[in-house]
């Protein structure tokens, strides 16, 4: 793989390829990107999205922040656009020739950065079980009888549902009046595209890219018309290398995740402030200015503090490591994320342990995950129920109700496949907000 193909500035249906010397330096076309998934409907409706913790509106009152989809995503772009700039730098200096065709390091931060805001595009309500719930509903529920009527990948998108990859369909699939999606530049599309595979076969090695999937059967040619057009190398006959700046959006990820969730496990007060600070200081001691922290008063203040130097910390290291590596980056022969290689590993896997046990196993988040699965079985049965039917010419009165609601009458989805409809109905119900999907399911059951 090679940088000039790598930084493509193409868009679904341009007849040329955008040099990025004939650029509007005033706004790029990296910069294109971010706007317009910022300003999308599946990009607004995160701010109503567990990451982990619920926010009832009734509730915000007299409880500590924590993050929504929409904060989270927002701050892993932030930190995406630092580690994309660190990086540019070092890549512009070993590769001269990119300078030569326009190229800026703030280039390579715009890309992660967008990258970045996308990558939980696709996630449906509830938090990470919200794609576990729409599998089961296909795997175990009342979906299952669909399954001899689907090809053995089809069945595996529906039964394995993947927030990546109905991120990468949100982005990319035509709508009527609206070809290519958001017409993002295949750069920033192959930066967002964190496992490059279909869903068949599972898991089939240990490297990082395999441990997912990154595109729906659906969409599988788009994906590979992208990744020829950036010259990703092939890897079998399933799957393709990953976008070297897929690795800074992933620890973009991970870094957030890390600290942030447990920010929000410490302002709950789900773990003791002596006991989280302890793990904290254990990642930073090295950074720490001493008289500084101890003039500090208050737990948000000393968190804060904290909280900023281990950002700085693994971000600086995820550079190191992405200097260091880039050529197996390139060669596609770089297996695990940045900071499985950190020289802060453990402390990071202590800090994740504790949010693991205090924060995610939770009651609060528990009872939320339990309340999701529930709601979301009961939203897929309607949806797909009315639009195989409708598919079939055998739409109920009820189910002509559903579709003349949500407006699936407009939806030109083929007769013939009963795939499209499952799926269209899945990740609908997949691009509700918590308090959409609630709403709904209260229709539904008839509990105006």
């Amino acid at each position: 793989m090679n940088w000039e193909q790598l930084l493509s500035l193409k868009r679904h249906l341009d007849a040329e390829p955008r040099a990025r010397k004939d650029q509007d330096e005033v706004r790029l076309g990296f910069e294109v990107d971010y706007d317009r998934i910022i300003f999308s409907s599946s990009f607004r409706s995160l701010q109503d999205k567990t990451q982990v913790v619920p926010l009832p509106v009734q509730s915000a009152s007299h409880r500590n922040f924590v993050h929504t989809r929409l904060t989270h995503s927002l701050e892993v772009s932030v930190v995406g656009r630092s580690l994309g700039r660190l990086a540019g730098s070092i890549v512009l200096e070993r590769h001269p020739e990119l300078k030569q065709l326009g190229y800026r390091f703030n280039d390579f931060g715009a890309i992660v950065a967008a990258a970045a805001l996308a990558h939980d595009i696709g996630n449906p309500p509830f938090g990470h079980s919200g794609e576990q719930a729409i599998g089961n509903y296909f795997l175990s529920g009342a979906g299952k009888h669909f399954c001899e009527k689907l090809d053995a990948q089809e069945y595996e998108d529906l039964c394995r549902f993947e927030g990546n990859a109905n991120g990468f369909k949100l982005l990319t699939e035509d709508r009527e009046g609206i070809p290519g999606g958001l017409r993002l530049s295949y750069a920033t599309l192959g930066a967002f595209t964190k496992y490059p595979k279909a869903s068949l076969p599972h898991k089939p090695s240990r490297h990082i890219a395999d441990k997912k999937y990154g595109y729906f059967k659906a969409n599988q040619s788009s994906f590979e018309n992208i990744a020829k057009e950036l010259g990703l190398q092939k890897r079998s006959d399933y799957g393709f290398e990953r976008h070297p700046l897929v690795y800074l959006v992933e620890a973009a990820d991970d870094i957030c995740y890390t600290l942030i969730d447990f920010e929000d496990a410490i302002n709950l007060k789900l773990i003791s402030e002596d006991y989280a600070l302890e793990n904290l200081i254990n990642l930073v001691k090295h950074q720490i200015d001493t008289a500084k922290y101890r003039g500090l008063k208050t737990t948000a203040d000393r968190l804060g503090y904290l909280r900023a130097l281990a950002i700085n910390t693994l971000v600086q290291d995820a550079v190191v490591l992405f200097e260091s590596h880039e050529s197996e980056l390139l060669s596609g022969n770089f297996n695990s994320s940045l900071l499985d290689r950190s020289q802060y590993s453990a402390q990071v896997k202590d800090i994740i342990d504790l949010s693991v046990k205090y924060l995610y196993q939770s009651d609060e988040v528990i009872e939320k995950e339990i309340a999701g699965y529930r709601i979301i079985e009961s939203l897929l049965e309607v949806f797909c129920n009315a639009l195989v039917n409708k598919s079939l010419d055998q739409a109920t009165a009820f189910d002509q109700l559903i579709l003349k609601r949500f407006d699936f009458e407009a939806h030109d989805l083929p007769k013939d496949s009963i795939y499209l409809n499952l799926l269209e109905a899945s990740s609908f119900v997949a691009s509700l907000s918590d308090s959409q999907a609630i709403q709904l399911h209260h229709t539904i059951k008839g509990l105006l």
